[in-house]
């Protein structure tokens, strides 16, 4: 009863407005994804500026009906300012309205990461250099991380006083699901740095980025795999993490197969597979619309992943007990405000 009386009075803003932060940098990850595949990240060469003007009063005329790379670029940073803003207003509803300090806390951490993301497009701008472009993309996706974990934390799955579910199986899917997590933002990485590797670097440098980043595929293949197989067997019943477990084994399927389109389309068709392709014709066509979005979208997917990942093992956490927990009735009044 006092869970859920406790539940009632909890203002709805901190979730709704969690769902759109996360909602919305998605669509801004793709279009970040976009900028690079393009190569427009240097279509406006100032910054915080756009040509001079505030970057808000941009003419909207030049913006729209100008080249293709000034128009994904400057979209990108109307973009990435809204979510800045939507961020801030985040944090200020926590602080107002969210009786937990570590929730509000998470809430100041995104609010830094995006800070930091704004300075390292920023400084990737005016410096023209590379790797800042590189770690802007590996702190995009953390940052989606963390506002699809607050849309976690201040959802009713989360606030739920349901006693967690003890099960032999519950400590693996726990340790399963966290390293799942762990590894695909090791995997966004990998992306990261062979999107931005250096002109200058080796062959055989580019070779072992590549080994790596299918090295660690194959892996989280089977990581979703075995963690799919647990919890359509043991865990069914509690119905949000069957749902984030049977998209993470969807999404990872359409990224196999991304992944495969991207290659073909900026390398070639692998040498065994060169009889089903006659002519090799989709090699190293990279630039058409097609192409473009197919690059695009296994990055945008990768990040989808990570986030379904980080809001499954988060469920997982709180639901799933190793052991049997210990309840009295102050224990209890206190575990229903957390």
């Amino acid at each position: 009863m006092i869970a859920s009386s406790l539940q009632l009075d909890r203002s709805h803003w901190p979730h709704r407005l969690a769902l759109v932060l996360a909602c919305a940098t998605f669509p801004l990850l793709w279009v970040g994804g976009l900028v690079t595949t393009t190569d427009a990240g240097m279509a406006v060469p100032d910054w915080p500026s756009t040509y001079g003007y505030n970057l808000f009063l941009y003419p909207w005329q030049s913006w729209l009906a100008g080249p293709w790379d000034l128009f994904v670029e400057h979209g990108h940073r109307l973009l990435a300012s809204a979510v800045g803003m939507l961020t801030i207003a985040l944090v200020v509803v926590l602080w107002r309205s969210e009786p937990r300090a570590w929730v509000r806390k998470v809430g100041i951490v995104a609010l830094a990461l995006v800070l930091l993301q704004g300075l390292l497009g920023g400084m990737r701008v005016l410096l023209d250099e590379r790797t800042l472009a590189m770690l802007h993309g590996c702190t995009g996706p953390l940052f989606f991380a963390v506002t699809v974990s607050l849309a976690v934390f201040t959802s009713k799955s989360w606030l739920t006083n349901d006693i967690p579910l003890v099960s032999p199986q519950s400590g693996q899917v726990r340790r399963l699901v966290v390293v799942t997590a762990v590894l695909f933002y090791l995997q966004l990485v990998f992306g990261a740095v062979l999107r931005h590797m250096p002109i200058e670097s080796q062959p055989a440098t580019f070779a072992l980025a590549v080994r790596f980043h299918l090295l660690l595929a194959g892996v989280l293949v089977l990581h979703v795999a075995l963690l799919a197989w647990l919890v359509v067997r043991h865990f069914r019943q509690i119905r949000p993490m069957l749902r984030l477990t049977l998209s993470l084994v969807g999404l990872l399927a359409l990224q196999l197969l991304l992944g495969a389109s991207t290659w073909i389309v900026k390398f070639s068709v692998p040498t065994w597979a060169a009889d089903w392709f006659p002519g090799n014709e989709f090699a190293n066509t990279a630039g058409g619309w097609l192409q473009t979005h197919i690059i695009t979208g296994h990055v945008a997917v990768g990040s989808l992943l990570l986030g379904t990942s980080v809001a499954t093992a988060l469920l997982a956490l709180r639901r799933l007990a190793s052991s049997a927990p210990q309840y009295s009735g102050a224990a209890s009044t206190i575990g229903a405000t957390t």
